[in-house]
């Protein structure tokens, strides 16, 4: 296998994840099997347990691992599932550690960082190869050069290149390069500064690569190459593009695959960069135009809700459409009127209702899957999204007023959302929700069946990130009132068998709502089956 680390500075957030996942693209457009890990250095075991607020959205796996934002970028650029083991925490890597000295598997060693730490970090990456049957390992290091937690694990990808040899690792150093308005130049300094302190590490970058609003002048690139000691033709611009599906082929036009080719040896390929070229060119010049509204908690931070976005766009691409999102707070909405909700709701051509956990907003969402029914408006629901769907249709109309979900009322006299039985005796919060690829059982018929290409009913495997269910004791009830349950678990080893995986309201232009999580398994090339459908109902029915 041959290894390429992507190490950032000057500040956070500079875009490492869509830098490393558009390399990634190129490479597997060249044909190579390429996958991809993200090395957090915090201490949280994964990101199943932080604030959305904080670090955005948290991806799930096919194998139910929660991760950081970053391997939803990996997997969408990549069109990959990519394994257990790809997300790297601190976390994870000193418990195992810790675990290994208490077994005496380090004998009567004293454990240290190196090079017991190190050691695991590389058994891990190098074990998120092989589990994938990847040539090439991408490996994002989180965080900025000089942030102490991240030492030990520049230290460890130091070693990759003494122990795999100069031709099978590459190191590539993603910087800022800021434009000052008031002298009208690009500072190259941070830049400078910041290769200084990857090599006080004894990393020297093969590669530079600077973000910036625009593209480098020559004069800029020759400035940092002469100063970082990196050639010229190894300095790339990742300069502001309109979306980020450009961003593989604005460094493909400056050379960034060939390069990568020379560093590592391998063969000149042309790479075959059609979806890319189809996707900007559908996203540049749609022959329509939407509005959805998303009725969520966390509107205030867009990022928590990246891969559920992503999958807007993916869906617009396959109905040549622009999809433009209207924010609405759930929380303000709780308290609106019906002239209020009107000026909300009234000019979207679809609503969406998003996962989430906590009270906090529910009111608002129930008033939006409300309005979406009542008025005709396309609806989309995403696992919260089909709980308060289903509430709110219990109070309406299965003549049940005081419906609720045991999450936010334990006392609720009907509650039509429960807690999962398995889920009665856990007391932990990390990976003890139901995670990961669950199959659904649709029914012949059905809407949801037809957007998965199954009419006459079969069984889809999607991702899952929950604790409570519709709940069976009601089932019954919400089918006589007209309420259409069109997809199940299927019986999973003595488990779930017959929980609710989607709903569907019969008679009305969209109103699906899924259990799942079926953005997580949207791709640019292949978008999410009920995002596509919802999108393209929201066009049919559009207001003039």
């Amino acid at each position: 296998m041959k290894y390429i680390f992507v190490t950032g500075g000057v500040v956070s957030s500079l875009g490492k994840g869509v830098a490393s996942a558009s390399l990634g693209a190129l490479l597997r457009a060249r044909g190579y099997r390429v996958t991809a890990v993200k090395i957090d250095p915090y201490i949280n075991i994964d990101a199943g347990t932080m604030r959305p607020y904080e670090h955005g959205e948290c991806f799930v796996t096919a194998s139910g691992a929660e991760t950081d934002l970053d391997i939803g970028n990996y997997e969408r650029f990549l069109d990959l599932d990519v394994p257990a083991g790809s997300n790297i925490t601190t976390g994870q890597v000193y418990q195992e550690v810790i675990r290994k000295e208490r077994a005496g598997d380090y004998l009567s060693q004293t454990v240290q960082v190196i090079p017991h730490v190190t050691d695991e970090i590389k058994r891990r990456i190098r074990a998120a190869g092989e589990k994938a049957g990847a040539e090439i390992v991408l490996i994002e290091v989180g965080g900025t050069v000089g942030d102490i937690e991240s030492l030990p694990f520049l230290e460890a990808i130091r070693q990759f290149r003494f122990d795999e040899g100069d031709e099978n690792v590459l190191f590539l150093h993603l910087t800022l390069v800021p434009y000052l308005g008031t002298s009208h130049e690009f500072k190259t300094k941070p830049t400078q500064h910041s290769v200084a302190a990857l090599r006080s590490y004894g990393i020297s970058p093969d590669i530079v690569m600077v973000r910036s609003k625009e593209k480098l002048p020559p004069e800029i690139t020759r400035k940092i190459a002469q100063f970082t000691s990196v050639r010229e033709n190894r300095v790339f611009s990742s300069y502001d593009v309109s979306h980020v599906y450009e961003v593989p082929l604005a460094l493909e036009e400056q050379g960034l695959g060939k390069a990568v080719e020379d560093l590592l040896g391998l063969e000149r390929t042309m790479p075959n960069l059609g979806v890319w070229t189809h996707a900007v060119k559908t996203m540049k010049q749609p022959a329509n135009e939407v509005t959805i509204a998303i009725a969520g908690k966390y509107t205030a931070m867009p990022d928590a809700y990246l891969s559920m976005m992503e999958s807007l766009t993916h869906a617009g691409i396959a109905n040549d459409a622009k999809v433009n999102i209207k924010w609405i707070n759930a929380e303000e909405l709780a308290e609106a009127g019906a002239g209020e909700l009107e000026k909300q709701l009234g000019d979207a051509d679809g609503i969406l209702v998003p996962g989430g956990f906590g009270i906090r907003g529910i009111e608002g969402k129930i008033k939006a899957a409300e309005y979406a029914r009542t008025h005709d408006v396309p609806y989309l629901g995403i696992c919260l999204g089909m709980q308060v769907a289903v509430i709110e249709y219990a109070r309406n109309v299965a003549g049940l007023p005081e419906a609720n979900s045991a999450e936010f009322d334990q006392y609720a006299p009907d509650k039509v959302i429960d807690l999962m039985p398995e889920q009665l005796e856990v007391e932990g919060m990390g990976g003890t929700m139901r995670l990961g690829d669950w199959p659904m059982q649709l029914n012949a018929g059905t809407k949801i069946a037809e957007l998965y290409g199954v009419p006459q009913g079969g069984t889809v495997t999607e991702r899952h990130r929950h604790r409570y269910e519709v709940n069976p004791a009601y089932t019954d009830r919400l089918k006589t009132a007209g309420l259409t349950i069109s997809g199940v678990t299927p019986g999973v080893q003595g488990r779930g068998a017959g929980l609710v995986e989607s709903i569907e309201i019969a008679n009305h232009p969209y109103f699906v709502a899924l259990q799942a999580h079926p953005e997580f398994k949207s791709r640019p090339m292949r978008p999410s089956p009920p995002f596509a459908g919802f999108v393209k109902a929201a066009l049919k029915g559009q207001r003039v």
